[in-house]
């Protein structure tokens, strides 16, 4: 008996100006499935003297991260293994010196690539673990470069990188940690200046998304959530008041948020200088967060089957063949729910324009749990949805998915709902309407389309609009809609069924 073949597995390594990243991915069938990430906190970029010489306490840190990262590589081929380095090895005047050092404890070529290069694999790696919604500008803030990406599906169309980083501009402006008025706005006008020569471009190229990558955002981020922003998204506004908080620590060891750790505190401050800059010389209102970076970019440049979709796509699609979704029928649910989401929301901001995408990856994958049996069928998709490997989703996503999917049919025991983090459960509710409508008025599974229908929602309380004399004409539907009111009911909620006189 043959034994099967093993997947194939890939690793990328960021030889960043701050940290270091590894990250290991399996390739199953059309998936790439992230099976382990590593960091490690260097600090290259402070061994770097005036003269622009990684000094030797700095190599010896750095190689003694990829020693450690050496081991997880061991039986790695030369090329199933892509390693990056960025600003601070752009900059040393010595860095064949440590790149040669590294060559007797890493089998693996080093890349040292050029801003722009940094900037496209970056743009590359957010654009394949985020849905694609139209022209998307994201910001990538380093420790010694910022990368600054305009583009849209998988081509980037605008991409500069800026010598300003959290860890350069800590040693320039917050010397020995010392914040106050005086370093925040030097430190911020400075990266304006940087920011000068290219914002005329980015603002001309315009976008719909801003999306932020890397340590120094995500850090902003889970302050802000610490503080009580649940949704994470960064605002101009949660901004200027991050900054005036941090002008009342005085030094960066005093800096005392939720979320912030003790590492990331001494360029804490720089990193949010920068960003505030961003924010005003582009006039960017809010900004989600986004997992994918570079290193996930050096991984799906790797297999070139990888470039040219979204993985929640392949997840999605390779979830529904794996359980056998009638396809046709998730797709009649997914095109009814996203055209009623659609009346609701004519014009989503952030937040909902990522449930409204979740929307429809629920609505596709509403019916896997038929695999298992049809009674409760509904509670096995949300298990499945739940506890399964999703690549691209992450578990507040694939809570989400479950919940919906749950809530697609039968009695609303909405005490069962899951506590959620980043959204709240109102932000839920009219998901679940929307995908009960959607699965209910496509119960008979007909190719047949739908007519128009349209919905009129105030909170609770939702009107359904039908083709007048279609009810006596859909008898059976029209019993499945009388039995959807009856569980809003239940729920404190109301359906009302109105028939489109003209």
């Amino acid at each position: 008996m043959t034994e099967p073949v093993r997947p194939r597995e890939v690793a990328a390594i960021d030889i960043g100006s701050n940290s270091f990243h590894m990250v290991v991915a399996r390739i199953v069938g059309q998936s790439l499935q992230i099976i382990s990430r590593h960091k490690q906190r260097v600090h290259l970029a402070s061994g770097l003297d005036k003269h622009h010489n990684l000094d030797q306490a700095a190599i010896k840190r750095g190689l003694e991260c990829l020693a450690m990262f050496a081991e997880r590589l061991q039986g790695f081929e030369p090329e199933n293994v892509r390693i990056a380095a960025t600003y601070t090895l752009r900059q040393a005047n010595n860095a064949h010196i440590f790149l040669k050092r590294a060559e007797s404890i890493l089998p693996y070529s080093i890349e040292i690539i050029p801003g722009t290069e940094e900037a496209r694999l970056i743009y590359l790696g957010v654009a394949h673990t985020q849905p694609d919604n139209g022209q998307k500008l994201i910001i990538d803030i380093g420790g010694g470069s910022t990368e600054l990406v305009i583009g849209e599906d998988f081509t980037p169309q605008l991409a500069y990188s800026k010598n300003m980083g959290c860890v350069s501009y800590t040693e320039r402006f917050f010397v020995k940690g010392k914040i106050n008025g005086k370093n925040m706005a030097a430190a911020q006008l400075a990266a304006q200046q940087k920011l000068e020569s290219i914002a005329s471009k980015y603002i001309r190229e315009g976008w719909q998304t801003a999306i932020g990558s890397s340590g120094t955002i995500k850090a902003i981020r889970e302050v802000l959530i610490g503080q009580g922003h649940s949704d994470g998204v960064i605002t101009a506004e949660r901004l200027q008041q991050l900054c005036e908080t941090i002008l009342k620590a005085k030094h960066s060891e005093d800096l005392d948020f939720v979320g912030l750790n003790d590492d990331r505190k001494p360029v804490f401050a720089a990193g949010v200088a920068i960003l505030s800059a961003v924010f005003k010389s582009l006039g960017i209102n809010e900004m989600v967060f986004s997992d994918g970076a570079l290193r996930e970019g050096l991984l799906y440049e790797m297999e070139e089957r990888f470039r040219h979709s979204d993985i929640r796509v392949r997840t999605a699609t390779a979830m529904a063949k794996q359980y056998n979704v009638d396809i046709a029928q998730a797709n009649r649910v997914k095109e009814t729910a996203e055209q009623l989401y659609s009346q609701i929301e004519p014009q989503p901001g952030l937040t909902k324009t990522e449930l409204a995408t979740l929307l429809s990856w629920g609505a596709l994958l509403h019916e896997v749990g038929l695999s298992i049996s049809y009674p409760g069928f509904h509670r096995h998709s949300a298990y499945l949805l739940r506890h399964s490997t999703m690549p691209g989703f992450n578990l507040e996503q694939q809570t989400v998915l479950a919940t919906l999917v749950r809530f697609q049919r039968k009695s609303l025991k909405l005490e069962e709902m899951p506590e959620l983090s980043i959204y709240k459960r109102k932000h839920l509710y009219p998901l679940i309407r929307t995908l009960r409508l959607a699965v209910a008025l496509n119960g008979q599974r007909s190719d047949d389309p739908l007519p128009a229908i349209a919905v009129d929602a105030e909170k609770e309380k939702w009107q359904l609009t039908l083709p007048e004399g279609w009810e006596e004409s859909n008898r059976l539907l029209a019993a499945d809609l009388r039995q959807e009111q009856a569980y809003w009911r239940k729920a404190g909620w109301e359906l009302e069924l109105t028939p489109d006189n003209g």
